[in-house]
């Protein structure tokens, strides 16, 4: 189950190694990156779906490959294989974590980052994705800055701008897009990896605060931080 770049390159490494494997998308981008692998797209129906998929395909290994945000998937795969008997390891990229000349203001979820915006107006670059983005109109004083990959069929917030893009970004482009864009606050989600850090380093630069999202609890599961990793397991798990 993939849609990270991790997810990218250990489909590569399965590719090379001729293992018979299936990539899973979630669908929430219009033109999902090409992989070597045979690819299924859009969700199971839930733990339910998820089970009969793997039994109708006779899948024996589950990776979670997923985002660190997807805790919808990972939560039902960690339930679908408890209930199957099926071997199941994350392959998960470590968060982040503040350095010297941070201004982090770590929240628990979503709603938490909304209440943690000023009431004073403010330009803020919503670094957060599309799926939760509207609940921020609920501060409407603000102006919102966007990065997608797909074109909004709308625009997602009554004050905003979107811009369009698809990591990883360089600092010296996030620096420049806070800079054009008048930025005084980010709101992100602790994702992890280096293809999205360069807005937190943009951010340090500037000295702009960053309002993060921590990543959700999921159950206990066998973690690893790389392909190689994951690939031992497949022939020893």
């Amino acid at each position: 189950m993939g849609g990270t770049t991790e997810a990218s390159a250990l489909a590569r490494a399965l590719a090379e190694a001729g293992r018979d494997a299936v990539f899973s998308y979630a669908g929430r981008t219009a033109e999902p990156v090409a992989q070597p692998l045979p690819t299924r797209v859009g969700g199971f129906g839930g733990v339910a779906g998820l089970c009969a998929y793997v039994q109708a395909e006779g899948i024996t290994h589950l990776i979670d490959a997923t985002h660190p945000f997807a805790a919808g998937m990972s939560r039902n795969a960690h339930a679908a294989c408890e209930s199957l008997g099926l071997p199941l390891i994350a392959l998960e990229r470590p968060a982040w974590a503040a350095q010297a000349g941070d201004r982090w203001h770590g929240v628990a979820d979503m709603e938490a980052a909304l209440q943690a915006l000023p009431d004073a107006p403010a330009r803020v670059f919503l670094a957060i994705g599309k799926q939760q983005a509207g609940l921020f109109a609920a501060r409407p004083q603000h102006h919102y800055l966007l990065r997608l990959v797909d074109a909004p069929e709308a625009p997602p917030l009554p004050d905003c701008r979107v811009v369009l893009g698809r990591g990883p970004f360089t600092t010296a482009d996030d620096l420049a897009l806070l800079q054009e864009a008048g930025i005084t606050h980010v709101v992100a989600k602790n994702a992890g990896g280096s293809g999205a850090r360069a807005k937190l380093e943009a951010a340090r630069a500037l000295g702009l605060p960053v309002i993060m999202v921590e990543r959700p609890i999921l159950p206990p599961r066998r973690v690893v931080q790389s392909v190689t990793e994951a690939m031992a397991w497949l022939d020893h798990g």
